[in-house]
């Protein structure tokens, strides 16, 4: 089970690079991206997994457009192969590590594209996220995220989209560990007590001088479980930026964000005040693979060289009902005030999902929406 990493000195157990230090069915090694032109006309988000447990490796790519959202997904065999990133017609092609890589897709069900990815800050390492449900552990994952530009080109139906990096931004991060992948596991004996929910915001932004990464997780009753809020400076300083206090602007009759007012304070006690808005909302739940999907799981075996491609009309009642039970992913708008200096504007990512109760927002189960 010997592949080309093996000669590289980079193991961590005394076996193959193949063969995960973990034997847990759900362990995992993904990318994820996102890209968007900053008008909130399109939203383009993508990524590849690897889940040698189940021998599968898949990648999708999604793309919303006005009221259209549309999914490629692929999935294969596992190969060992793991300098050579892809699926099928999909490849991921690392030129500088941590700095800059590239992102192709042969036409696959009328969809191409051609993205380079450029770094426009250091990596930043985020704080390991563990989960248990009664004595097993459901997730535990190291992360690590950047904001950069994008240039290239994509094709959609015989239509090029130039992707310039003058405007063209997203945040990209790396996860690796154990989550829940595939199908669905037997449930064995009801958790107890029920799970009830979860509250979670991502928010990776880009400004001139500095990235903000901002990450939090709380239960039904408001403890916070996660809370990383990093500042990273172009001359590769990261600031801890302590305890956000968060509130979400929600559309009315509906778990679907606005917006948020986010507000913490510096390494030097100045107050750091952050507002962002949503241009364009994508439910990573339809078509994406993530939590809650009916239409693709990550990890799924769904036999060789497999691509599908499926389309959403979002104004459709059926698709925006299936909001308030994932996570969704905003082209992100935010201006940040720091103190009595002039605000400034940035760009990236505004990820929200409230799922079940959370008591802090006022929905009580899972069917309670915003007044």
């Amino acid at each position: 089970m010997l592949g080309p990493m093996d000669e590289f000195p980079v193991h961590q157990v005394p076996q193959p690079i193949a063969w995960p230090g973990s034997s847990d069915r759900n362990f995992y090694d993904r990318s994820y991206f996102n890209a968007h032109d900053r008008t909130g006309d399109i939203f383009v988000i993508t990524g590849i997994g690897y889940y040698p447990n189940l021998g599968v490796k898949d990648a999708f790519l999604l793309v919303r457009r006005g009221d259209v959202q549309t999914a490629v997904h692929l999935s294969d065999a596992l190969d060992q192969d793991r300098l050579n990133q892809h699926v099928d017609g999909y490849r991921v092609e690392v030129t500088d590590p941590l700095h800059s890589l590239r992102i192709t897709m042969a036409e696959t069900e009328g969809i191409a594209a051609d993205l380079t990815w450029t770094g426009l800050f250091d990596v930043v390492q985020e704080q390991r996220h563990l989960m248990r449900q009664g004595n097993r552990v459901t997730l535990d994952a190291q992360r690590f995220a950047q904001l950069g530009s994008w240039s290239g080109h994509l094709e959609i139906d015989g239509e090029r989209i130039a992707v310039n990096p003058d405007t063209w931004i997203g945040s990209r991060d790396r996860s690796w560990g154990i989550r829940p992948i595939g199908e669905a596991e037997p449930a064995g004996r009801p958790a107890d007590p029920p799970f009830e929910g979860m509250w979670w915001l991502y928010v990776p932004i880009a400004f001139d001088d500095y990235s903000i990464v901002i990450i939090i997780q709380e239960a039904p009753d408001g403890f916070r479980s996660l809370n990383d809020c990093t500042r990273i400076f172009k001359d590769g300083r990261v600031e801890q930026l302590g305890w956000p206090r968060v509130k979400i602007h929600y559309r009315s009759g509906t778990r679907i964000p606005t917006g948020a007012t986010i507000v913490t304070n510096t390494a030097t006690g100045s107050e750091l005040r952050f507002e962002v808005e949503s241009k364009l909302p994508v439910p990573i739940h339809v078509g994406g693979g993530y939590g809650g999907d009916a239409d693709w799981i990550h990890g799924v075996w769904k036999g060789e060289k497999f691509t599908e491609r499926l389309t959403y009309d979002m104004t459709d009642p059926a698709i925006i009902g299936r909001a308030g039970f994932g996570v969704i992913d905003h082209v992100g708008r935010a201006v940040c005030t720091e103190g009595d200096k002039d605000p400034v504007q940035g760009w990236g990512l505004f990820e929200h999902g409230a799922l079940g109760r959370h008591d802090p927002s006022g929905f009580a189960d899972w069917l309670t929406v915003a007044p």
